[in-house]
């Protein structure tokens, strides 16, 4: 007989929540139960118009799912400033939590959600769709074969794009009530876990903002980049923007091998994503070309990767839920070092540019 599905809630109506709430229905293990909105008429076109079934629950307040005992797991899409208490909130009343990112508005933030998951013994993942796209996993195979790539010796990651006029007047990313954390929140945050993913998790010695930060009137980041060093002189650097071109970019470079990757953050093609491998790349006799030619690696997958996240995670709670499992580790592990990183990288903005130890 197949397992009930984990019955999930959302918190808030924001963009994003549309495309998770179609990744719900589209995982095998999971279902649409219920959404909040401070507006009840909101929640109610919300989940008209994004598959939720006629027997889902409908309330005007984010309090009420999670008062409501049938719900197993929350989506929690709301600013970044509102996180550190529904977050909380929701672990307190025993809900898992699927946190959308940037996961704080500060590490000590996060560690105080972490507490709440963890005392409350329920699962805690970040929204990071692309860690959980099948591609990365083949990524992770070349970047750890010593044949192939070798030693790794610096990671270059972008992720940029340009936003309206209206974004940059309207929208909760620019907003220091809201979102304070601005591009390095949203698109940075996805930078330092390429990073941190291309050096196996390893934080980094020091970490130094770059010039050419931007600010916009109200004091929000809207570009802004920094470089990566480790102890044994491993060297990364990232950009991220709302100022420039569609760019999601990852090269990682080692001794035998270079690991490169157009569209890591959302794949060009739901349904396939490529990367490209050169080994031991040299010239012709001439050098008026390639000897070696990079090969691009294509990888398909039957559920986006947004589904297969809540397909992970759901299978984390069922194990929880019905067979009295441990917490998995490795979520808020992840969480927690990117934190650490991006919070590094604002010190060293506010410092005017200072390294900063971690």
């Amino acid at each position: 007989m197949a397992e009930t599905p984990i019955q999930f809630g959302i918190l808030g109506c924001a963009e994003i929540a549309r495309k998770v709430s179609r990744a719900i229905t589209l995982a095998p293990n999971a279902t649409l139960y219920a959404v909040g909105s401070r507006s009840l008429e909101k929640a109610t076109r919300f989940a008209a118009a994004n598959g939720f079934p006629p027997s889902a629950k409908i309330y005007g307040s984010y309090e009420a799912v999670l008062d409501d005992p049938d719900v197993d797991a929350v989506y929690v899409p709301l600013p970044t400033s509102l996180h550190l208490k529904w977050a909380v909130l929701a672990a307190e009343k025993k809900k898992h939590v699927l946190l959308e990112k940037p996961v704080a508005l500060n590490v000590a933030e996060l560690d105080q959600i972490l507490e709440a998951c963890e005392s409350n013994g329920v699962q805690f993942m970040d929204g990071t769709m692309w860690m959980h796209h099948p591609r990365t996993a083949k990524m992770k195979e070349l970047l750890s074969d010593p044949q192939r790539f070798g030693q790794l010796k610096s990671v270059q990651s972008c992720f940029t794009y340009l936003a309206t006029s209206d974004f940059h007047e309207n929208n909760i990313r620019v907003k220091p009530d809201l979102d304070a954390l601005g591009a390095l929140g949203d698109v940075g945050w996805y930078c330092i876990r390429a990073i941190l993913f291309a050096v196996d998790y390893e934080l980094p010695k020091s970490v130094k903002a770059l010039p050419g930060t931007v600010f916009n009137k109200a004091g929000v980041l809207t570009s802004c980049g920094a470089s990566l060093l480790w102890e044994d002189g491993k060297v990364a650097t990232f950009n991220c923007s709302f100022q420039a071109n569609l760019t999601m970019n990852i090269t990682a470079i080692g001794t035998k091998g270079t690991l490169q990757v157009q569209d890591f953050v959302i794949p060009v093609k739901e349904d396939s994503a490529a990367f490209s491998a050169g080994i031991e790349s040299w010239f012709n006799d001439l050098v008026t070309g390639w000897k070696t030619m990079p090969s691009e690696h294509v990888v398909t997958t039957d559920l986006p990767q947004e589904a297969l996240m809540v397909k992970e995670f759901s299978g984390l709670v069922a194990d929880i839920k019905r067979n009295g499992s441990k917490l998995e580790q490795k979520w808020p592990t992840l969480s927690r070092k990117t934190q650490l990183v991006l919070d590094a990288v604002k010190v060293s903005i506010e410092r005017g540019l200072e390294p900063v130890e971690l």
